[in-house]
C-alpha cells in the first residue's frame, strides 16, 4: 500500500503519470499555457487591490500562495463542468488517475514555492511573484522544474535563510506549539519575527516522525535573542509562555516527548486544536498590535 502524501507534497511522477500527461496534455500544445494564463488574468482582477506582501513591493510581489490558491479554486470550480477543451482534457487526465494538485516545496534550492501539478507537469501560475518581469506562467516537466518537497527541518532552515535572509531559532517560548512550530525566524525589514512554520505540509511532517525531528532542534538549536524573544512574547498570551522563561527550552522538548508518548502525532484533532490555538495566538497579536497604534 503506498504511502499516504503529505498536504501539498509532489505525487511521484512515475511511468503512469507521464503516459496521461502525454496523452491528454501534450497535444494541446500552447492552448494549455494560454489557459492559464487566462485564469490568472481572472486572478489578477480579484487579488491585484491586496496590500504589499513586503513593505514597498505591490502585487503580484510576494503573493504567490495567494494567486496560486485562487486560481486552483477558480479551476476546480470550472472542472465541475468542462467549457472548453483543456478543461474536458484535465477531466479526462484525472478520471484516469493523473494528479491535479496544489503542491508547495522548495524551487532550485532557492525559494518556497506554490505551483500547480497536472500529471507530470509542473504548471506555476505566480511565476512573476519574485522577479516581476519573468512571466506570469510557466509549464515545465516537474522533473526538470526544480520543485521537491521539504525534506526535513534543515532543508527548511536552509531555504528559510538563502530566500528570507533569515535568522531561524529554536521556539523556546510557546512550548505548547513547539511540537509542530518548532522555529522561529526574524528577518530583519521583511518578516516579523514569529513561528515557523504554519502550514500544513510542515505541521504534517513534524508529527510524521511522532515530533523526533523538533524534539532534536528545540534541544540542540540556538535560543532567540533577547530582542526577538521580545518581539515575539509581545503577542503570546501569558497562558500560552513558559512557566519559568530560563526553563522554556526544556519545556519545549517536555512537550514533544509528552506529545508522543501520548501518540497524538496520528490524532487530526489534536491537530486541529493547535492550529486553533496558533490561529488565537494571531488574533491577539493583532489586538495587542492594534491597541498601541
Amino acid at each position: 500500500m503506498p504511502t499516504p502524501l503529505l498536504f501539498q507534497q509532489i505525487v511521484p511522477v512515475d511511468d503512469a503519470q507521464l503516459a496521461l500527461t502525454e496523452k491528454h496534455l501534450i497535444a494541446l500544445g500552447p492552448a494549455l499555457e494560454a489557459y492559464f494564463l487566462e485564469l490568472r488574468r481572472e486572478t489578477d482582477v480579484e487579488l491585484v487591490s491586496l496590500p504589499p506582501a513586503v513593505a514597498g513591493s505591490p502585487y503580484p510581489y510576494g503573493r504567490c500562495e495567494e494567486i496560486t490558491g485562487d486560481l486552483h479554486k477558480r479551476l476546480t470550480k470550472r472542472l465541475e463542468n468542462p467549457g472548453c477543451e483543456v478543461e474536458r482534457a484535465i477531466r479526462r487526465l484525472m478520471a484516469e488517475g493523473g494528479a491535479f494538485r496544489r503542491v508547495w516545496g522548495v524551487l532550485r534550492d532557492q525559494y518556497f514555492q506554490n505551483a500547480l501539478q497536472l500529471g507530470g507537469l509542473y504548471v506555476d501560475v505566480s511565476n512573476d511573484t519574485v522577479v516581476v518581469t519573468k512571466p506570469k506562467v510557466e509549464i515545465l516537466p516537474m522533473e526538470g522544474s526544480g520543485l521537491v518537497s521539504v525534506r526535513d527541518l534543515a532543508h527548511f532552515r536552509q531555504t528559510a535563510e538563502r530566500y528570507w535572509k533569515a535568522s531561524i531559532y529554536a521556539n523556546h517560548l510557546v512550548p505548547s506549539l513547539a511540537p509542530v512550530l518548532p522555529m522561529i525566524s526574524a528577518s530583519l525589514g521583511r518578516l516579523a519575527p514569529g513561528l515557523q512554520s504554519a502550514c500544513n505540509y510542515m505541521i504534517e511532517l513534524m508529527c510524521l516522525d511522532g515530533f523526533r525531528q523538533a524534539e532534536a532542534w528545540l534541544r540542540d538549536g540556538p535560543a532567540p535573542p533577547p530582542e526577538v524573544a521580545e518581539a515575539v512574547l509581545a503577542g503570546v498570551p501569558a497562558g500560552m509562555r513558559p512557566a519559568f522563561m530560563p526553563e522554556g527550552r526544556s519545556e519545549a522538548v517536555a512537550a514533544c516527548q509528552r506529545a508522543r508518548a501520548a501518540n497524538v502525532h496520528a490524532d487530526p484533532a489534536w491537530r486541529r486544536e493547535r492550529i486553533m490555538d496558533y490561529l488565537g495566538m494571531m488574533e491577539f497579536r493583532r489586538t495587542q498590535l492594534g491597541a498601541k497604534t
